[in-house]
């Protein structure tokens, strides 16, 4: 998932906006859901898309890695869902030598 989002450690970044990436991988039995077929018996990915969406677009954090954790405890709200893993790219970050952007990866299980 690809969104403008306005987050950063420097004022100009939340202020501008840039790009970010959001991948997005559950841990899930599918069994169900092949067998019957039906939408409800699986994760929707458009809800998925709607609450990451909302997340990038609609808040401001200084750091990428508050933005992962903020994703992956509101899916694992939403969804019922054993794991997820949360990667995220932000591929223009203004930091000097950095020429292909930064990530963080986390992956965080149902407790």
């Amino acid at each position: 998932m690809v969104f403008r989002g306005y987050h950063g450690v420097w004022d100009e970044e939340r202020q501008m906006g840039q790009r970010f990436e959001v991948d997005v991988e559950f841990a899930f039995d599918i069994k169900a859901s092949a067998q019957s077929d039906n939408i409800k018996d699986t994760i929707d990915l458009y809800k998925v898309y709607q609450i990451v969406e909302t997340i990038v677009t609609k808040k401001s954090f200084k750091l990428v890695e508050t933005l992962a954790e903020t994703i992956a405890a509101a899916l694992l709200r939403k969804f019922p869902v054993n794991a997820l893993r949360v990667k995220l790219r932000k591929p223009n970050s203004p930091v000097p030598g950095i020429c292909d952007g930064i990530e963080v990866e986390i992956v965080r299980e149902r407790k």
